[in-house]
C-alpha cells in the first residue's frame, strides 16, 4: 500500500509539474529574472504547494505517525552549514538549468536529452558527495 500511495504522490506530483510548466527550463529561468524577461506565473505554483505544505507540516507536529502509520522525519530545527551549502548549489543549478530533480526526471523520463543530462550530472554529484562524506568521516575517526 506504501508504495501504491508513493507511486500515486509521483504521478500527481508529475502532472502538476507539467501543467504548470515547471519542466520548460526557458519559463523557469524567466521567473528567475527579475530584472529582465520576469514571468511571474510560477510564483502561484510555489503559493499553491504552500497553501498544501504548511498546514501538513503543522499538522504532522502534533501527531506521531503519518496516515499511513509511518513515523515522520524529523525536521531539522536549525540551519547547519551543510544544509546552507546544498541550499545554495540547489539554487544556482536550478538558475542555470532551469530545473531542479523532479521536473528533470519528468523531462528524461519523456526522453530529452536535457533531462537526461540533468539526471546523469545529478547523478555525479550525488556519487562525489557520498565520496566527500565517506573521506570526511573517516579523517574524523
Amino acid at each position: 500500500m506504501n508504495y501504491f500511495i508513493a507511486l500515486l504522490s509521483g504521478v500527481i506530483f508529475g502532472l502538476g509539474l507539467l501543467l504548470s510548466a515547471m519542466v520548460d527550463p526557458q519559463k523557469v529561468q524567466n521567473f528567475l529574472d527579475i530584472f529582465g524577461q520576469w514571468d511571474y506565473s510560477l510564483a502561484f505554483v510555489m503559493i499553491g504547494a504552500l497553501m498544501v505544505a504548511v498546514p501538513s507540516f503543522q499538522m504532522s507536529k502534533h501527531r506521531p505517525l503519518s496516515l499511513l502509520n509511518r513515523p515522520f522525519a524529523a525536521l531539522k530545527q536549525q540551519i547547519e552549514r551543510p544544509l546552507a551549502v546544498g541550499a545554495v548549489l540547489f539554487g544556482v543549478g536550478w538558475g542555470i538549468a532551469g530545473m531542479c530533480p523532479a521536473p528533470a526526471v519528468l523531462v528524461a523520463s519523456l526522453g530529452h536529452w536535457q533531462g537526461i543530462v540533468f539526471c546523469a550530472a545529478m547523478l555525479v554529484g550525488m556519487m562525489l558527495f557520498r565520496l566527500y562524506e565517506q573521506m570526511v568521516n573517516r579523517s574524523s575517526h
